[in-house]
Order: C-alpha cells, then structure tokens, then sequence
C-alpha cells in the first residue's frame, strides 16, 4: 500500500507504549548485542532505532518511500546507524543473513492475497539464519470481524485531528478503515487529508500451515502480547517461528 500523507501524522496518532510493548515482547528472542535484525515493514522505525540503541545491526524494510523517507530523518536525529531499504515484503531480494527478523504492527494483514503472505514467509526464511526467529503479529478474525464492525474513532488536538471509520471489506476476514486528517496551517486554517487503508486476516490455522510450507521447523503462537495461547475473544495473534 502507498501512503501518500499517513508518515506524516502516523508518529503522533500511535500509541507509543505499543511500540514498547512490541519491543518487550521481542527481547527475549534477541541476538547478543551486535548481532543482525531484520525490521520488515519497518514504517517509521519506530521500533528499528530501539533496536539500534540496544547495540544491534538492524536494517529495516518498507514499501513505502514515504514511510523511509521520515524512518531516515528520525534515525538521523537520534543519531543511530540504521539500513534503510525500499522493498515490496512479498518479493523481498537476499538482502543478508539475519539472527531475528520481525514484522509487527499487523503488518501482514496489509496484503491483499494469500500469495502475498506466503511470498513473504518464504522471502523471510531466505533471509534468516539457521535456527534464526522469525516474529510477526496479526489481527485475529475476531478482532476483523467483530471489534473493527462499525468501528469509529476521533482524535483531537490543536495540530492534528483524525476520524476513523472502518467497514467490512470484500474479502473474507477483511476491512476498509476511510481516515480522515485535518491539519493546522500556519494561518489558522486547516488542511484536510483522506486515505483508505485496507486489511485481511486469515485464521490461526491457516497461518500455522504457511508458515509450516515456508519452511520454519518449530512455531509458537500466542496472544496479546502474552505467552498465553489465543482465546475465542484474543485481538492480536502473535507468531514465533524459528528457522
């Protein structure tokens, strides 16, 4: 998916305790410091320069130009080495051999086609190491089909506002979020920004066997950044899939 203003406001409208959240859930499976970490679908590298930070050689990936392109300034302004690279995560090239590659944020719900996350897993299994993890997270079917259901949300503050509204969409376990921005000029007026973002999930099960076809040998699943199996009413599925 292109963004065309979404990296723009994407910093301010995210929590960033996720972010920590994503960053606690990984620690336990990170390489010893110096080691290589692959941060597909890596956005704003949020979670990238908390890796950087940790002493880790990371690079991160996005489709999105305009992801990169505020990912570079902000590694720059806080002044940690990171690897930036314009790559579609479906058709990912052999970019190294990495200890730890993750894709978080429901990043994989992104794709349009079940060949597109099986492209993905087998891009991701070429480029990890033996006995290297693999950690990505999803939005449960639970979470697609009844939580984001008439979903609305508005959020306000003197520069930036937002309206989201989500629908259900064309594909089964699919959903189509409108966003809508305004933003403050400098002359006290605002600007207004629209952008549809669309999402499929696929049950457990389905994943557990793509993944299993991509090649991984040993798969964790768990929910809600826990280490307790998914329920019924779980809303984020995570995925720990060793190579």
């Amino acid at each position: 998916m292109s963004y065309e203003y979404f990296p723009n406001f994407y910093d301010a409208l995210m929590d960033e305790e996720l972010y920590d959240n994503w960053f606690s859930f990984a620690k336990p499976y990170l390489p010893e410091p110096g080691g290589k970490v692959l941060d597909v679908a890596c956005g704003t590298a949020e979670l990238a320069v908390r890796l950087a930070k940790d002493d880790f050689e990371v690079t991160g990936v996005d489709l999105s130009e305009e992801m990169l392109a505020v990912a570079s300034e902000k590694a720059l302004r806080e002044d940690v080495p990171l690897t930036l690279l314009q790559q579609d995560m479906s058709q990912m090239e052999a970019l190294d051999i990495f200890d730890l590659v993750t894709c978080f944020c429901d990043s994989l719900n992104y794709l349009e086609t079940e060949a597109q996350v099986h492209g993905t897993l087998q891009s991701v299994y070429a480029n990890l190491k033996e006995g290297g993890i693999f950690l990505f997270d999803v939005h449960s079917v639970y979470k697609v089909d009844e939580c984001f259901k008439d979903y609305s949300y508005g959020d306000s503050d003197i520069e930036i506002s937002c309206v989201w509204n989500s629908f259900p969409g064309e594909f089964p376990h699919s959903v189509e979020h409108e966003l809508t921005f305004f933003r403050e000029t400098p002359n006290g007026l605002y600007e207004r920004y629209d952008e549809l973002h669309k999402e499929r999930t696929y049950p457990v099960e389905w994943y557990r066997k793509a993944i299993t076809e991509a090649g991984f040998r040993k798969i964790k699943i768990c929910a809600d950044f826990t280490n307790s199996e998914p329920t019924k009413t779980s809303e984020r599925i995570f995925f720990i899939c060793e190579k």
